[in-house]
């Protein structure tokens, strides 16, 4: 995490390090000087590869100089009323991080954290904020989360954070960014990426007005919050600090510095995902030109897996290959043949081989990469094998064996349930479990894939994104095809208010809601709605798309069948759609549906 100056401890303390396991990567922020850290990364919902690693996130792990472990503390048993001597609360303080430093289980760690913040609370002065009350409770919050007891640590951390002063210092200052900064990993540790957010940016303005804007500190900070807005697939934020990141570096890093590198590669994931290709490239070759600089052979390596990635999208298929087949050599050279980092360059060799129609190498290099990650090596994370299992589906599902793409997405789902901080990517998985199963006429397990995926994806605080709206679409149609109309109805609805909000009313997904919800309307008896909704879509079409789409003439045959029926003729100037759809609309009865004659519309996936 983001630092500002050190902190006062107790002499001869030695420092505290909790990992929540082995497995989970950590989220501790850039320049971090606090002392706990449980921070596993979050991913994002919608299967793609992750962000290019960069400084500002590393693997917590304990303290092993010693290369052995050190003996427990002997049991100390404390009387509740000795807790008002104020020698006691940096003892117990100490016992605690000694107890985590032997090994010997986080419960025991946590009475004595729990008794030192009761302490330091009883001796604290009338008046006078105490930091170590503040340290103390972020110890606590931190032995929480190493034992998987997230919701625990939500409330210790919103008190140590009402603890320090800002105004007092900078000690003051460090204690409140910290805890806000340890809040945000608690948050996304939940899957509550919204609250993660906001708790970072709370940290981070705390550390601007205690060391000025452009403070390299500042900087690290502002790419820890970027990579979050990446993995909430908020690209515009996320560029936008990147960009003052990137400023900050100019000015008090050298040229071609690692930090300048990492900056770079994020933007350039950030690019990617907005489809400016030829920008992210640029800065993938800039960030490559800095790592071959500081002798980073392996990064070198990784960021050329990401130039391989934008000539692919470029269709620039000979140089991809070049670029992938230049990573593919370095990495079986420093990390051995079964390492997960060549079995990921298979499958990107694999989706390259597909595209340009070489099917027989694109299904060998996924039977390659499925060997390795069916024996990963040490070392190998469960969400590293997930990732690589998911994109690897995807492949099969454009063979069309959606039943070998179903095995592999439910063995990801299966790596990742138990970690924290996933249910993001499980919703993910779970959607394109959901349209496979729509693809093979399996509606009601694809209506309850939905179901689960909305109901993670409305727990992580992403209710409000474009990919919410898709699979609220997507769910929509299963519940058609399983005759639930009216809940049909109101699934286009809601996809329809956040599409229009995240990708504008002429966007393909909107329209394709649109349609889907006149076809609902007119199968519940809302004709006269149907027709608006057509009419409003055909306008769109006329006035800004163009009628050169093969959706305008099926709209304008739909519109003219129900405007048949309706005996009514087109209306050129329908009325907007805001005051359209009325959720508290008069529905038709069950009865009245099932007796209407379903309309001859199709549904849009």
């Amino acid at each position: 995490m983001p630092g500002l100056v050190s902190i006062k401890t107790p002499p001869e303390t030695p420092a505290l390090r909790i990992s929540v396991s082995d497995e989970n990567h950590g989220r501790n922020g850039p320049g971090s000087s606090r002392s706990e850290q449980v921070n596993p990364k979050t991913n994002s919902p919608a299967p793609r590869r992750p962000p290019s690693p960069s400084t500002s996130r590393a693997k917590p792990s304990p303290d092993r100089s010693s290369g052995k472990k050190k003996s427990p503390p002997e049991k100390v048993e404390i009387d509740e009323s000795s807790l008002d001597n104020p020698d006691l609360g940096p003892f117990l303080l100490k016992l605690a991080r000694d107890t985590i430093a032997s090994g010997e289980g986080p419960n025991k760690a946590l009475d004595y954290a729990l008794r030192a913040a009761k302490s330091f609370e009883r001796c604290a002065v009338d008046g006078e904020p105490s930091l170590d009350l503040a340290m103390s409770l972020h110890v606590v919050a931190a032995i929480y989360c190493s034992l998987v007891r997230f919701d625990e640590a939500i409330p210790v951390l919103e008190t140590a954070i009402k603890v320090p002063e800002v105004s007092r210092g900078a000690d003051h200052a460090l204690a409140a960014f910290s805890g806000y900064m340890q809040l945000g990993d608690t948050y996304s540790m939940l899957g509550q990426l919204d609250r993660s957010i906001e708790s970072y940016k709370e940290g981070l303005k705390t550390q601007m007005e205690a060391l000025g804007d452009t403070d390299p500190r500042v900087a690290e900070t502002c790419r820890y919050l970027a990579e979050a807005h990446v993995q909430a697939m908020q690209f515009d934020e996320a560029e936008s600090l990147c960009k003052k990141t990137l400023e900050i570096h100019r000015v008090h890093s050298p040229p071609a510095s690692l930090e300048e590198a990492a900056d770079r590669r994020l933007m350039a994931l950030i690019c990617e995902a907005k489809g400016d290709y030829e920008l992210a490239l640029e800065h993938l070759v800039l960030a490559n030109m800095a790592m071959i600089a500081n002798g980073q052979e392996t990064e070198v390596a990784t960021i050329d897996v990401g130039i391989g990635n934008i000539y692919l999208s470029l269709s620039r298929f000979d140089e991809a290959v070049f670029s992938y087949q230049k990573a593919l050599t370095v990495f079986k050279s420093s990390k051995g043949d079964n390492h997960p980092s060549v079995a990921s360059v298979y499958v990107r060799l694999a989706d390259l081989y597909y595209k340009t129609g070489k099917l027989r190498e694109s299904r060998s290099y996924c039977e390659n990469a499925l060997r390795i990650y069916a024996k990963p090596v040490p070392g190998t994370t469960p969400e590293d094998i997930a990732s690589g299992l998911m994109e690897i589906s995807a492949i099969y599902e454009l063979f069309n064996e959606p039943e070998e793409a179903l095995k592999l997405l439910l063995k990801a789902m299966k790596l990742l349930e138990d970690k924290p901080g996933q249910q993001s990517t499980i919703a993910g998985i779970e959607a394109r479990m959901g349209v496979m199963f729509y693809m093979v006429g399996r509606y009601e397990e694809a209506r309850s894939s939905f179901e689960n995926a909305v109901t993670k994806l409305r727990a992580s605080g992403e209710r409000k994104s474009a990919f919410f709206g898709v699979v609220l679409n997507q769910m929509g149609l299963s519940s058609v095809q399983l005759f639930k109309i009216d809940e049909a109805a109101e699934l286009f609805e809601e996809a329809r208010e956040i599409l229009e909000q995240e990708c504008g009313h002429c966007h393909q997904d909107t329209l394709g809601v649109y349609s889907n919800l006149a076809a609902t309307y007119d199968a519940i008896g809302r004709v006269d709605d149907a027709i608006e909704i057509l009419e409003y879509v055909l306008k769109l079409r006329e006035e800004k798309l163009g009628t050169a789409n093969p959706d305008f003439n099926d709209e304008k045959k739909r519109l003219a069948e129900l405007l048949k029926e309706a005996g009514r003729s087109r209306n050129k100037n329908p009325k907007s759609l805001e005051n359209l759809i009325d959720p508290n609309s008069k529905r038709t009865t069950k009865k009245e549906t099932s007796s209407k004659k379903w309309s001859a519309f199709g549904f849009r996936s």
